[in-house]
């Protein structure tokens, strides 16, 4: 699969990289959930909109630092940062056991820290490979992320009942600290790349540009308003069978301990499904399919399993659409979107992509959470909800589309290049 020494090198760094990443988040995830479930179903829609809001301020900062500090300096300075925050929340719950505010601060964190080094992992990932070499090797990178999803809810279920909140934060913190010295390998190794030339910078050097200018990129780009959109209708489906999750949860388990077993299984089941998908299949797909194919027929896959759910609205179907939609997304959707992004410009790359990553995508999920609330009230059940999910994920196929069309005019799936590799 990898042409030659070099590549193969940074292709295994890569994957191990994304599968610590991955396995310090879906450690602690399991606890986020279970915590949130504790506090209340309803509770999620205000926790979703702390995220938003947190989200919001720490993107231009997050901008002010892209534009001016060397990347081999900013992405190892990012991993050490949430790695000590892991360790103060670890500190957090053991002196503080049951402390709902805590609860809550850590749901707000540990939202906001996936998508961050998520979103920085695969600018990163965008910027080390070429659009060629992404199509051929992003699903096995990101099959290393769900080999990390599996590994992390093992040892949740595992060790939750002996270690408890505190000794998986603290696990989860050194785990990061692992990827930390991946992307330190990774990044020595780029220094005697040659040169990528275009729109590709050193990684000594800052990308520069103004603090905003994700923003400003989504409404100057139709190209990158398109992945805003399919970002943004993902999130929608998502949270809705999300809140519908905790609500089972909360009625089916009484202690915190079942509720994180619970969701510790549910994530192992997805990241298992998605690890065999991204490791045989998004390659074969895209090659054959292309990114749009591929998009379009995993919109179509999602609206297909909603009218399932509006048909049968029973708890384990909702068990099942939930599955169904995260291994969709883990496995296909998210590593063909994560292509869109080698045939634009560095800036693009990273503030653009950060933007529509954690403020567009959150702020979906606070305005999802009120939708659902509105459509609890005006008397929808779950069948209800699933028939408004079948129409969005329509829309979703079409746009996803679309945006795939703009790849392929950039240069992607192989087409010759009709536009520049900007946003």
């Amino acid at each position: 699969m990898a042409r030659e020494a070099g590549e193969r090198r940074r292709l295994v760094l890569s994957f191990v990289y994304f599968a610590l990443l991955l396995a310090s988040y879906y450690l602690v995830r399991p606890v986020r959930d279970a915590l949130a479930a504790g506090l209340g179903p309803d509770s999620i829609k205000y926790l979703a909109s702390a995220v938003f809001v947190t989200m919001a301020l720490a993107v231009p900062v997050f901008g002010w630092l892209v534009a001016r500090v060397p990347r081999d300096r900013l992405l190892p300075g990012i991993y050490a940062f949430f790695a000590l925050n892991l360790v103060a929340f670890s500190t957090a719950f053991r002196l503080a056991p049951g402390d709902h505010w805590i609860a809550r601060g850590f749901y707000v964190w540990t939202t906001v820290f996936s998508l961050f080094v998520v979103s920085v992992f695969w600018s990163f990932m965008a910027d080390l490979w070429s659009e060629e070499q992404g199509r051929r090797l992003f699903g096995v990178i990101a099959a290393g992320g769900s080999l990390g999803g599996v590994l992390g809810p093992l040892a949740a279920r595992a060790f939750a009942a002996d270690l408890g909140e505190s000794g998986l934060a603290l696990g989860a913190a050194l785990l990061l600290g692992g990827a930390l010295l991946v992307v330190l390998g990774l990044l020595h190794g780029a220094r005697d790349r040659p040169h990528a030339g275009g729109t590709r910078l050193d990684f000594d050097e800052p990308v520069g540009g103004a603090v905003l200018a994700g923003l400003t990129g989504l409404v100057r780009s139709p190209y990158l308003a398109g992945i805003a959109a399919l970002v943004a209708c993902g999130s929608l489906l998502g949270m809705l069978v999300y809140i519908e999750m905790a609500r089972a949860a909360a009625a089916g388990y009484a202690s915190g301990a079942a509720r994180t077993a619970f969701y510790a299984q549910r994530d192992l089941w997805v990241n298992g499904l998605a690890f065999g998908l991204q490791l045989l299949a998004i390659g074969p797909l895209a090659r054959r399919l292309g990114v749009r194919g591929v998009l379009s027929a995993a919109a179509l896959l999602v609206a297909v399993a909603f009218a399932g759910l509006a048909a049968l609205p029973l708890a384990g179907t909702l068990v099942g659409v939930n599955v169904l939609l995260r291994v969709t997304e883990f496995g296909v959707g998210k590593p063909a979107r994560d292509m869109l992004y080698t045939v634009v410009d560095t800036e693009s790359r990273y503030k653009a992509k950060n933007v529509i990553d954690t403020v567009v995508y959150r702020a979906t999920d606070a305005l999802s959470g009120w939708l659902h609330a509105g459509l609890v009230a005006l008397g929808l059940g779950v069948s209800g909800i699933a028939t408004a999910g079948v129409a969005v994920a329509i829309g979703l196929a079409i746009v996803a589309f679309a945006v795939g069309t703009g790849y392929r005019h950039r240069g992607g799936d192989g087409a010759p290049a009709l536009l520049p590799p900007r946003a």
